[in-house]
């Protein structure tokens, strides 16, 4: 069940962030930037692995941040509250490291990727919530 959602909310991010894309496609400069979604990619408990779901909001982050090069990316990683909150805020760490490389390796240039780990945060209704990283392009 769990992964079933975090596909669909992999899904959700990937087609909201490809219409908006599209929708700024008469920037072809990229220097106006609209506000941009926040792309979210989903883990499962105690992992860094990242499946192809994952990977495709990774790529579609990394083409938006390509697109408007100036601005800043934060990676934001995040981790569930069961366990200590320094295994938590290592994890979360990892996590946000491992989406700065796939970003770097997907043409973003280092300098702009600012990594951010939040540790453990409680979730609303499951647990797929706290377990992710948060791609933020722009003055967010």
């Amino acid at each position: 069940m769990l992964r079933r959602r975090a596909a669909v909310f992999s899904g959700l991010a990937l087609a909201s962030a490809s219409l908006l894309a599209a929708c700024n496609a008469a920037d072809p400069l990229g220097t106006d930037l609209v506000a941009q979604p926040v792309h979210i990619v989903f883990f499962e408990g105690d992992s860094v692995a990242m499946g192809e779901s994952a990977m495709a909001v990774v790529r579609d982050a990394a083409a938006i941040a390509r697109r408007y090069p100036s601005q800043p990316v934060r990676v934001l990683g995040f981790a569930g509250p069961a366990g200590s909150v320094a295994y938590n805020r290592a994890l979360s760490n990892a996590r946000a490291q491992a989406i700065a490389e796939e970003l770097r390796e997907a043409g973003v240039a280092p300098a702009r990727i600012m990594v951010s780990a939040r540790g453990p945060v409680e979730f609303a209704d499951t647990a797929t919530e706290s377990r992710r990283v948060e791609i933020r392009i722009g003055p967010q």
